[in-house]
Formats: structure tokens, C-alpha cells, sequence
């Protein structure tokens, strides 16, 4: 017989007696906490999002769809062992008895909740997760009555292979496979030497800390691990803390709502892991010719044209009569894109060329779901070290530690061995040489040797991918941890938030040798000389850099040297478009773009005029001297449906943690979710917003959590919003707060210091 336990943040801990007990009863928490989000993340992974969410969620359903998510993770439960599968459809299980109870709790199932999103829909402009800007928004047509009953809208029934159709949908894009498109382009257009230089960062970029501080240079003596996964802030949030127990293991840490264990960020008292993403590149373009013959499609392959499997699907739009799509699949993979532009006539029909993509757990039949349990079961780093050999997707930095002094640092995933050139653009599927050969084995590791980092840099992974991060983030953290010589639990939040922006000097330099300004772009100038370099959210000086600096890149990538750049997200799949759009890529290249010599018409006179004029351009405006980062930086999170204005009650605080947080009772009602925000891309405190396009945030820290392995109650997290997914709940906003100031609330571990909570389903 299960029991769940909250703590005094609404956070679940349950104990259960077996671990298909434990899986059981974690489904149902999260079906009670999260009905709403995990219905929505269910439609996404199966690409039916659409029938509740309306026209602006078809892009994702096709993509979905065309992709074979669905279908990949009904493959990849087939081929789990016995005991893996056993534990996930115990989960399935469990979510499946709670769905009923947590959808009368959530008011997104009611038809009137429906009619109250949609007036507000039709004044928000929401975007997506799955894209950045100008993707997956819910417009007012897509909240119509389709898809719902009378009474609302009723959950659907949970498959066993649902959770890892989940887990694909979240992480089908994290190993960028457009960029490959973008990088293709640029050397067409640009030259080969030019792809270099956008290869700092792209539209679905990192952002995710971690870091590794040994016994020795801690407080305690035991080593303490601390980080922050970035990714787009979602409402609810992606990420929820739970803890699981049963006689065989004792973990708490971040789960995923709608997949079993505890993947990324676990503790389980005698050692503790945490990842970031590796950036590795292990999905693959072809370039396919296609045809129809007598039989269906047919592909060209190295061996000549060879028949594809094809087949026609529905997708039910709200509000809008439902879209055909074709689905089809080559030897290489499943076709993703089509070409329309180039199509010829042959003796044998039309032919046209389309874009598949190759990914490993489709073509292994492995999402590594086996590593999930065996991690539950980890008392020591080696035990760690063994469940991460059967991890796949995605590829992740990790790093890990233990009570008796055990440290861990490698990559876990499956990389796929082939041709260089398969990394870096879109190959011809019809030429031999880029067939995948095997995995790249075994991953790379490194002795820990003091404070270790990982910050999406070229790093460890180096030989794995092709674009990563810039150092400044964890070249910034070694700084800050090597600046102190004994370290606690309790310190690690001024690293999680701090906002120097070292990436700032080119912009600036390059306005400091400009002559012959106006009085007014003067003293613009002397306030961007005299700002400390630091993107808090009460800085005017920050503001000012923001502004000046979103102006160069809007007439950066306006500039003739960049043209031929310009418009290639127009024919690509809106799924895809954020890795093609102009602007976002400048942006994120501002700093090699502006100490560069290599493209033409853009030298080091050519950029101080641009520079120039941008400033010039925002003295003249007259912009207010006391506007704020945070009046211009505020938080966007996605949402699948605007949420009420609900207000929670005041709260009894229910820690005083020597200072570090003040309780949820210290907030009148809600904290506004456009909150100005704190940080910056390239800061430790990563906040992204896509400088020329909008200041607003959409990427940030999406937990924060320091474990520590002195003893796992001095651990501290924190999430945005809260641990439920209920609006009105006490527990939906109450750390809202607390993560928009950088501060952690403690975890608990002692039974006795949580309340039993009951549900009668």
C-alpha cells in the first residue's frame, strides 16, 4: 500500500513497498498534480494537440506525426526488458487511476474555463517550446468548442508506451538537427569559412550550469553538486520535485511529469548526479529524391530507387476542419520536410526531393528507459556510472558523487559512428559513404581533479558535436568557485545568480574608438562605460547596453554583407524556422561577428558605422534614463492554455532556512508572470531573450538544485511557479517568488516533518 506524504511546499514524497508500487503511486501524483499538463504533453508526443489547442498547433502535430514519435516509443517499450517494461506500465497504471480525480481538480478540463481562455487568448501573444519565437502560440480560434463535450473536455487513456512518446517529444530537438540546414546555407552563400562564424550558439541553445565542488573545498568534507537545467520556462513547470522511496532505494530530485523515475537530477542520500546537455550531434538529414511508382513511394538510395512505407493521417483541428498528412518513411528515416522547389519530370513520373531524418532511438529501438530504474537502485557512483551505459537520448554531460568519495564525470547517450560530413549539413541520401556504421563507443570521461564544470561549453563532448556554447559561462563559474576556498550548501546561490555578462566587451570597445558623436550619443556612451558589465534587474546601465545592442543587430542583419541570409525560414517547416530566422542567429553571434574580418563589406570600419549609427539612433529617441532591465527583461512562459487570474491564499511560512528564503505567506497573492527578470544569455544567471526580436525571457533556469552529500537535508531547490499544476491551489505559485529572487528552499527527508495526505480514487 502506497502513502503520500507533502512537505510544507506541496511537494510530493511517497513511500510504497515495492519499486512497481512506487511507479504506480508516482503516476497518480503526477495525474492529481498535473492533469492538465501531462493531457497536453500527451496530445503533443502523439500529434493531436491540435483537436484542443487549435491551428497554431498543427505545425507540431505534423511535425510530430511525420517523425514517427509515437510510433518510435510504441517500438522502443517493445524491446525494454521485462522488468523495465513491468515498471513503466506500472506508472502508466497509476496515471491512468489518478486522471479522473486530477481532472476535476484542474479547471482547463471544463468547457467554461475554455470560454474564458479564449477571450484572453485573443490579447496574449504566447510562443511555444518547441520552437522559440513566433511558433506553437494558441490563438483565439484554437480554443473553440472542437474536441470538447458539453462538460468539458475528458483525458484521454494512457498507453504504456505514452511516456516515452513524452520523453521523444521533449528531446527530439535537442541535438539541433536544423542547424544543419542553417550551416548549409551559409557555406553556400557565405562560404565555408563563414559557418564558423554562427557557430557560437543557436536558437535552441544552451543555457544549463552545473557544477562538482569536491570534499575538499566544501564546508563539510563531502562533495556538493549544484546546477540549473535551462530550458524554455512552461506554466506549469517542466520540471517536478518529488521523492520516491521503497525498501530497495530513498531518491529525491527532478522528475519529468508523465515519465517514471528520476532521470537528470536525482540524490539518493549515499550519492547524487546531475547533467547538462552534451551538445553532441547524433541525428542526421538526408537529402532524399522521391518518386511514385506503380506500388507507392519510392526512395533513391546508394542501391538504386527502393519502395518507402507511406500512408495518410488525420489531424483534428479546433475549430477548423482536419488536415491530411502524408507520413512517410525511407530506409534512411522518416521524411520530415519536402522540398516543393525542387521537382523535375522523369520517364518514370515527377520526381522531388524532401529532407528524412535519421535519430538513434528510432533506428536502435532504445531510449534508454532501462537506465531509469537502475538509477533509482544507485548507492555509489560506480552504480551510477553502470546505469548511465544504457543511456541513449539525449546525449548529457553528467556528473556525479558519493559519501565514500566517489567522483563521476562523463557522457552518457548514443552517438551514432559515420561520415564528418553527416554532422555538419544535410547529405544525399542517393551517394554512398553516410550510412551509419555503429555507436561511438565507449563515451568520453575524465578524472575529476578538483571543481569541475559543465555549461554546454566545448568541453568534454568536443568530440561529439559541432556547435556548443561559449566558455563565458563556465569559464565565469570556475572563476567564481575558485574565488572562495571553503564552500556550503547555502552559498551556491550566488553563483546560480550571478549576472556579470562577459560577453559585452566587443560591442562596447567598438563604441569606445567612435569620434565625432553627437552630444547626446556622448553621453549614452559614457553611461555604457561606466555600467559594471552586470545585467541585474534594477540596472539602468543594463537597459541601455540592451537597447543599443538590439539595435545593432537589427541593422546587423539588415546589412547587404548578409542578404543572401535573409528568408530562409520562409520555406522550411514552421518547426524548423528558429534555426533558419536571421535575426536570432546574429544575435547570438554578435560577438564573433563583431571582431571579424572574414565576410566582405563587413570590416572593422564597415562595423563602427553600423555601430554608429545604432547609437546614434537610440540617443535620439530620448530613451528614459531610469528604465530598468527588468522593465524591459520579463518572463514570457509558455503556456497551452492563458491561465486565470487566480489568486493564492496567504500562506504560514513554513521555513525560515537561516535566512535563505522568506515563505510563501510573504506574498500578497501572485507574483506577476511578467516579472521583470535578472541575467542574460551569456550570464551564469542564463535568461534568454533573442536581442533585435524582443527583450522578453523565455529560457531560463527551469530548476535549481544544490545536493549535498554531507547530508541530503542541507540540500536545497527550487522550481518556477510551484509544485502543483492546479490553478488556485495553494501550491501553484508559492515558489514563484523565491525562484524570480535566486533563492532555494530546503529539501526534506524527515517523515516526520511531512504531512500524509489521502485521495480516494
Amino acid at each position: 500500500m502506497s502513502r503520500l506524504y507533502r512537505d510544507a511546499w506541496g511537494i510530493p514524497h511517497l513511500r510504497a513497498g515495492d519499486p512497481y508500487e512506487l511507479a504506480f503511486a508516482q503516476g497518480r501524483v503526477t495525474a492529481l498534480d498535473r492533469a492538465w499538463q501531462i493531457e497536453v504533453e500527451r496530445r503533443r508526443a502523439t500529434g493531436t494537440s491540435a483537436a484542443i489547442l487549435g491551428p497554431d498547433a498543427v505545425a507540431w502535430d505534423r511535425f510530430a506525426r511525420q517523425a514517427r514519435l509515437a510510433d518510435t516509443a510504441e517500438r522502443c517499450l517493445h524491446a525494454l526488458d521485462d522488468d523495465t517494461a513491468r515498471w513503466v506500465s506500472a506508472y502508466v497504471d497509476g496515471v491512468n487511476a489518478g486522471l479522473p480525480q486530477g481532472a476535476r481538480r484542474a479547471p482547463e478540463f471544463t468547457a467554461g474555463q475554455y470560454e474564458t481562455a479564449r477571450h484572453e487568448a485573443a490579447e496574449h501573444d504566447v510562443t511555444g517550446p518547441e520552437g522559440g519565437l513566433g511558433a506553437g502560440g494558441v490563438g483565439a480560434a484554437g480554443l473553440s468548442a472542437g474536441g470538447l463535450s458539453a462538460g468539458g473536455l475528458a483525458p484521454g487513456r494512457w498507453e504504456p508506451w505514452t511516456p516515452m512518446a513524452i520523453w521523444l517529444s521533449h528531446h527530439i530537438l535537442f541535438a539541433h538537427f536544423p542547424a544543419k540546414l542553417w550551416r548549409e546555407a551559409v557555406a553556400e552563400r557565405l562560404g565555408p569559412d563563414a559557418v564558423a562564424l554562427f557557430a557560437a550558439d543557436g536558437p535552441g541553445t544552451g543555457g544549463s550550469n552545473g557544477w562538482l565542488v569536491p570534499g575538499d573545498r566544501t564546508a563539510t568534507g563531502a562533495a556538493l553538486i549544484a546546477g540549473d537545467p535551462h530550458r524554455f520556462i512552461e506554466d506549469p513547470g517542466f520540471y517536478q520535485q518529488i521523492r520516491l522511496a521503497c525498501p530497495e532505494f530513498d531518491v529525491v530530485g527532478l522528475a519529468v511529469p508523465g515519465v517514471p523515475g528520476i532521470a537528470h537530477f536525482g540524490h539518493a542520500d549515499s550519492v547524487a548526479w546531475a547533467i547538462t546537455n552534451a551538445m553532441a550531434d547524433y541525428q542526421d538529414l538526408y537529402r532524399e529524391r522521391l518518386r511514385r511508382g506503380d506500388g507507392g513511394v519510392e526512395a533513391l538510395g546508394p542501391d538504386g530507387w527502393r519502395p518507402c512505407t507511406a500512408h495518410v493521417e488525420v489531424v483534428e483541428v479546433a475549430g477548423e476542419a482536419p488536415v491530411e498528412i502524408e507520413v512517410v518513411e525511407t530506409a534512411r528515416g522518416p521524411v520530415v520536410m519536402a522540398d516543393a522547389r525542387v521537382t523535375w519530370e522523369t520517364g518514370h513520373g515527377r520526381v522531388w526531393e524532401a529532407m528524412s531524418l535519421r535519430y538513434p532511438p528510432r533506428v536502435r529501438r532504445d531510449l534508454g528507459f532501462a537506465a531509469l530504474p537502475a538509477l533509482l537502485r544507485a548507492t555509489t557512483v560506480a552504480d551510477v556510472d553502470r546505469a548511465l551505459d544504457r543511456w541513449a537520448e539525449p546525449v548529457n554531460v553528467v556528473l556525479a558523487a558519493d559519501t565514500a568519495g566517489g567522483l563521476l564525470h562523463r557522457v552518457a547517450g548514443v552517438v551514432p559512428a559515420r561520415h564528418p560530413d553527416n554532422a555538419l549539413r544535410a547529405v544525399p541520401a542517393w551517394e554512398p559513404g553516410h550510412e551509419w556504421r555503429d555507436r561511438q563507443a565507449p563515451m568520453p570521461r575524465r578524472p575529476v581533479r578538483g571543481i569541475t564544470v559543465m555549461a554546454n561549453e566545448r568541453g568534454i563532448a568536443a568530440p561529439l558535436g559541432v556547435e556548443f556554447a561559449p566558455p563565458h559561462r563556465a569559464d565565469r563559474i570556475r572563476r567564481l568557485l575558485d574565488g572562495t576556498p571553503r564552500w556550503s550548501a547555502g552559498d551556491m546561490a550566488a553563483v546560480h545568480t550571478d549576472t556579470l555578462l562577459p560577453g559585452a566587451g566587443p560591442l562596447l570597445d567598438l563604441l569606445d574608438g567612435l569620434d565625432g558623436l553627437s552630444p547626446e550619443a556622448v553621453r549614452l556612451r559614457g553611461r555604457l562605460s561606466a555600467w559594471d558589465r552586470r545585467m541585474d534587474a534594477d540596472s539602468t546601465g543594463a537597459a541601455a547596453y540592451a537597447v543599443v545592442r538590439a539595435e545593432v543587430v537589427r541593422r546587423l542583419a539588415a546589412h547587404p554583407a548578409l542578404a543572401s541570409l535573409a528568408g530562409l525560414d520562409a520555406g522550411v517547416p514552421e518547426v524548423f524556422r528558429p534555426w533558419l530566422a536571421l535575426t536570432p542567429r546574429v544575435a547570438y553571434a554578435l560577438e564573433s561577428l563583431l571582431t571579424t574580418g572574414v565576410l566582405p563589406g563587413l570590416d572593422r570600419a564597415a562595423l563602427a558605422e553600423l555601430a554608429r549609427a545604432a547609437l546614434e539612433d537610440v540617443a535620439a529617441t530620448g530613451e528614459p534614463a531610469d528604465v530598468r532591465w527588468g522593465d524591459l527583461h520579463r518572463l514570457a512562459p509558455w503556456r497551452a492554455l492563458p491561465s486565470p487570474a487566480v489568486s493564492s491564499p496567504a500562506i504560514p511560512s513554513p521555513v525560515d532556512n537561516a535566512g535563505l528564503v522568506d515563505g510563501p505567506g510573504s506574498v500578497d497573492g501572485v507574483a506577476p508572470m511578467e516579472a521583470g527578470l535578472p541575467g542574460d544569455h551569456d550570464c551564469v544567471l542564463s535568461t534568454s531573450s533573442v536581442p533585435g526580436v524582443t527583450h522578453h525571457c523565455a529560457r531560463g533556469p527551469a530548476a535549481r538544485y544544490v545536493w549535498d552529500l554531507a547530508r541530503r537535508d542541507g540540500s536545497l531547490w527550487i522550481v518556477p511557479f510551484g509544485a502543483s499544476g492546479v490553478p488556485g491551489d495553494p501550491h501553484w505559485r508559492d515558489q514563484h517568488p523565491l525562484w524570480l529572487r535566486g533563492a532555494l528552499v530546503p529539501v526534506i527527508t524527515d517523515w516526520d516533518l511531512l504531512t500524509e495526505e489521502r485521495h480516494d480514487l
